[in-house]
């Protein structure tokens, strides 16, 4: 029992099916107007903070950056240090209040061994805060 149809000249009453195409023009032209509204909705607002006096934020640890290049040549805050001073600066920089943070950067062509050496080195002199820095892999690799 249809009440309409396209082409069906029998019986000329109401079409049955419901016309969607005008909701959807409705909904793009809303959602058009929400991304050309939405950064106006991120403005600053101006504020007058109060003044009140507190004791200083706690003062990050240094960092010392010791790179070790393809050869092993050691590098202390990009100046070359040599093997013999490298545990001098160590033992100086663990006695440090607070403790600088060792951030070891090797080259991807470093021998591991001379890795672990510097990382022992590290430990025995009394520093125990060590990262490790690399790089972010390139899109798409």
């Amino acid at each position: 029992m249809a009440f309409g149809g396209f082409n069906d000249n029998r019986q000329p009453g109401p079409m049955a099916e419901i016309n969607v195409t005008p909701m959807v023009d409705v909904m793009l032209v809303l959602l058009v107007i929400f991304i050309l509204a939405a950064p106006l909705f991120t403005h600053a607002i101006q504020l007058d903070l109060p003044k009140a006096a507190s004791t200083p934020a706690a003062t990050l640890p240094a960092t010392i950056t010791l790179s070790i290049d393809a050869a092993g040549k050691l590098y202390w805050n990009d100046a070359p240090v040599a093997d013999a001073a490298l545990a001098a600066k160590m033992a100086e920089a663990a006695k440090q209040t607070p403790q600088p943070d060792l951030q070891l950067r090797a080259d991807r062509a470093t021998r591991y061994e001379a890795v672990a050496q510097v990382m022992s080195a590290a430990q025995s002199n009394g520093l125990t805060k060590i990262g490790f820095v690399t790089e972010l892999p390139a899109a798409g690799k």
